[in-house]
């Protein structure tokens, strides 16, 4: 009876959570993949995969492997199940051959629905498709495909981060362009679909087309990458979806490190991050830096120097605590010896580099180069870039709550403005607060800086604002009501 309730609670959860383990098991490389079931145990596994780059697995309640994917030598999406077969109409899925042009999302409020994400690098833009993994008894077929969700071009950086109610999803993009605007698109993924961004532009680096995202373990904070030497740390509100207060630990160009993957520790206290070029000389470097340092820069700590044939890599935080770094091997076959001849196996594509002890500094971290053995198969630059699938609610934020979504939370407060665009900087709000409470209206811009504010009488339910003179731009309208955020909407401007 004891096994029964259990697997029936975990049946309750399952469209929520997902239970557990779900990033147990990671697929990657030339069919190279790892265990994680047993954390103090890990083990070397074989898939069907062989990709240099972007891939992404996801695990069942149990820890089983259930579903993977990747972009292939021609540049095309696949996926895989549980028993290494491609999934029915899994064929040319539109991708790259790059390193974080994939992520994987389970579809809120559905036990047999996913979303896979997928960009195409020049113009072609960012797709999702539609999986349905219990179909023909497990098997899964690709139900919808290749669906364009957003033309522009796209950076090679896709991430995605839990809702503060721990049930829905925000997926992050990055703009590719050479222009300075540094520009992000967050979608909001819940049970009815996929919102229309929210787009937030810094203004503080390039849009360039290869750069990196990287969460911490608590989703508060996202550290930003590229190859023209910036890493700048934010601020992310999950229940709102907006980043703020940009940290550059390198403003871009002023260093001349081509920054190229990272990874936060455990407890979030240490950085990781693996460069292609430094200084300008043909050497890679692996980085770690003391984010409660006083001066982050400063703290710099190189653990480890190399230069070709042996290139540089992912580097990810693993479900034992332990951090992984990937580098490919570069013989002279075309192109950087992808896909690997069978005669080219060595030290470097059969190991994974390891970081035993993440939240140390120093030499104390047990840095160990080429460390893990993958029996026999062979990695490139690439790891799985799966979100954090079993992160949590915030508990105690307004948006703790997994009996309403996101659209259900705004719509019953009634919530609404016009015009939208603002016109002549003329805004109305119609709102419905809490009985017997008043309310502070604001105005955000997309820095986190409040714009405006206006406190809102309990006896009201609408109101005609004449705004300050402010730039053209995303603005959230934000009601706070009784100590919480009751609801938010995005107003622009444009004149």
């Amino acid at each position: 009876m004891q096994i029964r309730i259990i697997t029936f609670i975990c049946f309750i959860f399952i469209t929520q959570a997902f239970c557990q383990n779900q990033n147990s098991m990671w697929i990657f490389g030339d069919s190279a993949g790892i265990d994680f079931s047993n954390i103090s145990n890990p083990i070397p596994i074989i898939s069907s995969m062989d990709g240099r780059g972007s891939c992404v697995s996801f695990s069942d309640t149990s820890g089983s492997l259930w579903l993977y994917a990747n972009h292939n030598s021609l540049a095309q999406g696949k996926l895989w199940n549980y028993l290494n077969d491609t999934l029915e109409n899994s064929d040319s899925i539109i991708g790259d051959g790059y390193y974080g042009g994939l992520v994987l999302i389970p579809k809120p409020l559905n036990d047999s629905l996913f979303y896979l994400f997928s960009l195409k690098l020049s113009g072609h833009g960012l797709y999702y498709n539609i999986v349905n993994i219990k179909h023909n008894n497990g098997l899964g077929i690709v139900v919808q495909k290749n669906i364009l969700l957003n033309s522009l071009d796209i950076a090679d950086c896709l991430t995605a981060i839990k809702h503060g109610n721990g049930r829905d999803w925000w997926l992050i993009a990055k703009f590719s362009n050479s222009s300075m605007h540094n520009r992000f698109f967050v979608y909001l993924i819940d049970s009815s679909g996929i919102s229309p961004p929210i787009i937030q532009n810094f203004n503080n680096a390039t849009d360039a087309g290869f750069q990196k995202m990287v969460f911490n373990s608590k989703g508060t904070k996202l550290m930003q990458m590229n190859l023209v030497g910036l890493l700048c740390e934010f601020d992310f509100d999950r229940c709102t979806g907006l980043f703020s207060n940009p940290n550059e630990i390198f403003p871009q160009i002023i260093v001349a490190a081509y920054f190229w993957e990272g990874a936060y520790s455990p407890n979030d206290s240490v950085f990781y991050v693996s460069t292609n070029f430094y200084n300008g000389a043909t050497y890679s470097y692996l980085f770690q830096f003391n984010l409660y340092s006083p001066n982050i820069p400063m703290s710099c700590d190189t653990l480890d120097i190399f230069s070709s044939p042996i290139g540089t890599g992912a580097v990810r935080l693993a479900p034992d605590g332990k951090i992984y770094f990937s580098r490919a091997y570069e013989c002279n076959a075309f192109p950087y010896c992808y896909p690997y001849p069978d005669s080219a196996r060595n030290y470097v594509n059969e190991n994974l580099s390891v970081i035993n002890n993440p939240n140390s500094v120093g030499a104390a971290c047990d840095y160990q180069p080429f460390s893990y053995y993958l029996a026999g198969k062979r990695t490139y630059y690439g790891l799985p870039n799966n979100p954090n699938y079993n992160l949590g609610p915030v508990i105690g934020s307004i948006c703790d709550t997994l009996g309403l979504s996101v659209r259900q939370i705004t719509d019953n407060l009634h919530f609404q403005i016009y015009p939208n665009p603002i016109i002549n900087n003329i805004l109305n709000i119609e709102y419905h607060l809490p009985q017997n409470k008043s309310g502070l209206f604001l105005i955000y811009d997309i820095t986190g800086k409040v714009v405006f504010k206006y406190i809102l009488p309990q006896w009201s339910n609408e109101q005609s604002f004449k705004l300050p003179e402010l730039s053209n731009g995303i603005y959230n309208c934000v009601i706070n009501a009784d100590n919480k955020r009751i609801s938010k909407k995005v107003a622009v401007i444009n004149e």
